[in-house]
């Protein structure tokens, strides 16, 4: 556990710092990466040793908040900041607030940007799935060696922008495995099997919460049987009691307060001789 200020300037502890990724990928130790959608999962993560989160950005207070020490990546979107400078107030909002890293998969000039501030920034590489019109489609990059070469280029045009790190989505296993070991980047890989220095997953897809998972997910639990039966449960609650509301079965005198004995009479009898409010 390491001690650290955050950009922010406060006080924290970390399981991992940059440093320690950079020492971990030279020493050849794999690391755990998944996403988590709020402070439960992050605690979740927390709990079981997954090294690093990945988050939101704007979910950062409550994921911090929940996993206070382990190392945090803030996400940015494609279309969530317009401009360089936009992206550059957000990323130093969340780190202020404790992300330990920001991620984007804008161009290298927004990651330029954020580097030059002394932020630890995460690009993107091989299918950048909102970008993948470009490419033909969503399919596996760097199947062939002239493919895998401009994959190279791309790490160094990151290398030079500044980032430390990069998504490495659905990309061949020979060509990051080979690429890994020329670049300073550290890789957390998606579908690009096991060469990346971080093995990043979602959330869902380990969890088995997905319908259609994509083929280089693998899931270690049942959690959709599980949503689908309490779904199935809350459906039938909810029919029940809006049957038994119309049928005048509910509410019923077992979950009802009836008056004291005697008092339901004498209220007959007072209200029998009331003037009506409107004649």
């Amino acid at each position: 556990m390491k001690n650290i200020y955050t950009y922010g300037g406060k006080p924290a502890r970390r399981n991992l710092t940059i440093d320690c990724l950079r020492r971990n990928k030279a020493a050849g130790i794999k690391m755990t990466q998944v996403s988590a959608l709020n402070g439960d999962e992050a605690v979740a993560c927390a709990a079981m040793g997954i090294d690093l989160i990945t988050i939101a950005d704007l979910d950062i207070e409550e994921v911090r908040a929940a996993a206070p020490e382990t190392f945090v990546t803030g996400s940015q979107t494609m279309a969530q900041y317009m401009t360089e400078d936009e992206a550059l107030a957000a990323a130093i909002r969340t780190a202020e607030k404790g992300a330990d890293a920001i991620y984007t998969p804008r161009g290298l000039k927004t990651i330029e940007r954020l580097a030059g501030e002394g932020l630890a920034v995460q690009g993107h590489v091989g299918l950048v799935p909102r970008k993948s019109t470009l490419i033909g489609g969503l399919r596996i990059v760097g199947k062939t060696a002239e493919e895998a070469l401009r994959l190279a280029e791309d790490f160094r045009r990151l290398e030079e922008a500044g980032a430390v790190a990069a998504e490495v989505e659905c990309v061949a296993v020979e060509a990051l495995g080979e690429i890994n070991k020329q670049t300073s980047i550290v890789t957390h890989s998606i579908g690009a099997g096991s060469g990346g220095d971080i093995i990043f997953s979602f959330m869902e897809d380990i969890c088995g919460d997905v319908d259609n998972p994509p083929r280089h997910a693998k899931a270690w639990g049942d959690v959709g049987s599980i949503r689908k039966a309490l779904q199935a449960e809350r459906a039938k609650a909810l029919g029940g009691f809006r049957a038994d509301v119309q049928s005048g079965a509910f509410p019923d005198m077992a979950h009802s307060v009836a008056m004291a004995p005697g008092e339901h009479e004498k209220l007959l009898e007072a209200l029998d001789k009331r003037q009506p409010l409107h004649q």
